[in-house]
């Protein structure tokens, strides 16, 4: 069936919420539970009554409308999430380097989403799933000039030779996700000898969940940058100006400098000076646009003199019924790396504690990085394979020492000798705060943590 306008294809999408994909099923397509295309198929073909293809095309050509059926989920604190990217066109790495931006492959079948979102509930039949929003969706004219950027580094690498070095760290909303069944999914680039894996144009799961956010809870997001400075500069070189006059000062006259309460002890005063060097003072990170849509995380950096932070960097508490449950391909951790840029805010001190207990922190820059893929899938994968080997071979040892005259638990899980990237340590409360493992042991709450040491070999470049 053809729609002749945009107004008459949204009444029929409209026509699909509140309704179950097994309602809407004219075909009996979801029988087939191994069938992942399942649910996007039941809403072509039973609903917009078309025939299922993968052509180059948008799906409603005449009105240059793609359609995408995309998951969000209920997360276990109420908030809501995409429960994954959303994948968009395959990359034909050798043709897709015969054209600009505005004639790519990317452009030509994007333009225009018809977003049609279902929340996914686990332990619930797909044909139960409820559509709960259609929206036409174009792109915003900041995210297009960041999305213009990243579809420019990704086809940049493309005519370096480098198709097999892409990584969706690379880049901020649109990404180049992998794309094929296995690793032997691979296809020829033009100028390298070296297959590529396979690879698709995505959405990445941080920016579908910004578009929950805003379609589904109707949430605010704030913007720093604005699309007349991103046609000139990189989200990164716009951070950086953001940030560049305050080199040099003490964290203390940051905070005079925006009239800031002085509190290095409040979880939440770093976040609060970022957020007013941004220029959006009182906006939590949480609620900035391009934060949320590219899942940058800050972390605060407080190096010694000597260029090394004292403490290692923590991140979550771990959950190790889940991490002992999954694949490394799809696991937590692996996942935490891959989706996630960090926006190191580096202050550093000039004195050691012993030369002056009341030293002073003097700001040193930023840093947007992303960890390499190579580390991920080596020294975070050789934490993950050993701390499951440690519990699902009963090999974790627990004992407890008697040490200034307390009792202190001690264990073997890794240790920051371990590779120099990675090691787990405790972080609970105190030595009673303790968690449930596999096995049935009690254990003091772990979290993975970065080495110092790895982390100011990344920020060394900016002292």
């Amino acid at each position: 069936m053809i729609y002749e306008t945009m107004e008459e294809l949204m009444e029929k999408a409209k026509e699909a919420e509140g309704k179950t994909f097994g309602e809407i099923d004219k075909h009996d397509r979801l029988h087939n539970k191994k069938s992942k295309g399942g649910l996007g198929q039941v809403v072509e073909e039973s609903l917009f009554e078309y025939t299922v293809n993968s052509d180059t095309k948008p799906d409603f050509e005449n009105l240059g409308v793609e359609l995408k059926v995309t998951p969000f989920r209920k997360n276990k604190n109420g908030t809501l999430s995409a429960k994954e990217r959303l994948v968009l066109n395959i990359i034909n790495f050798m043709e897709e380097v015969k054209y600009e931006f505005d004639t790519s492959s990317f452009w030509r079948k994007n333009q225009k989403l018809l977003l049609m979102f279902y929340e996914w509930v686990p332990e619930v039949d797909r044909k139960d799933y409820s559509i709960f929003k259609s929206v036409l969706y174009t792109f915003p004219e900041a995210d297009l000039e960041i999305i213009k950027q990243d579809w420019e580094l990704i086809v940049g690498k493309i005519r370096a030779g480098k198709a097999h070095e892409l990584s969706e760290g690379d880049t901020v909303y649109l990404g180049a996700a992998t794309k094929g069944s296995s690793k032997s999914s691979v296809r020829e680039q033009p100028y390298s000898e070296i297959k590529a894996m396979q690879r698709a144009y995505s959405l990445k799961q941080s920016y579908m969940t910004a578009l929950v956010r805003k379609y589904i809870k109707n949430e605010d997001l704030v913007q720093f940058a604005n699309a007349e400075e991103l046609k000139q500069k990189s989200l990164q070189d716009i951070l950086q100006d953001k940030f560049a006059p305050f080199i040099g000062m003490t964290d203390k006259e940051m905070a005079e400098h925006h009239g800031i309460a002085y509190n290095i002890k409040s979880k939440s005063f770093v976040a609060t000076v970022v957020s007013a060097l941004l220029g959006i003072k009182g906006t939590k990170l949480e609620q900035i646009e391009e934060f949320s849509k590219a899942n940058i995380q800050f972390k605060t950096v407080r190096l010694e003199p000597n260029g090394i932070p004292k403490e290692s960097m923590s991140f979550e508490n771990i959950d190790f019924n889940e991490w002992t449950s999954e694949e490394w391909e799809d696991s937590y951790l692996r996942n935490r790396f891959y989706d996630t840029k960090f926006l190191f805010v580096v202050f550093q001190y000039k004195e050691t504690k012993n030369e002056n207990p009341n030293r002073e922190l003097y700001f040193k820059g930023i840093k947007l990085w992303n960890m390499p893929e190579s580390t991920i899938e080596t020294e975070i994968r050789e934490l993950w394979e050993e701390v499951n080997k440690l519990i699902n071979e009963d090999e974790l040892k627990i004992e407890y020492v008697k040490r200034g005259g307390k009792m202190v638990e001690k264990n073997n899980f890794p240790k920051s000798n371990f590779n120099g990237v990675t090691h787990l340590r405790p972080k609970g409360r105190d030595g009673s705060d303790k968690v449930d493992l596999p096995n049935g042991k009690r254990i003091t709450k772990q979290c993975y943590w970065l080495n110092n040491t790895y982390v100011a070999e990344i920020v060394k470049d900016i002292l």
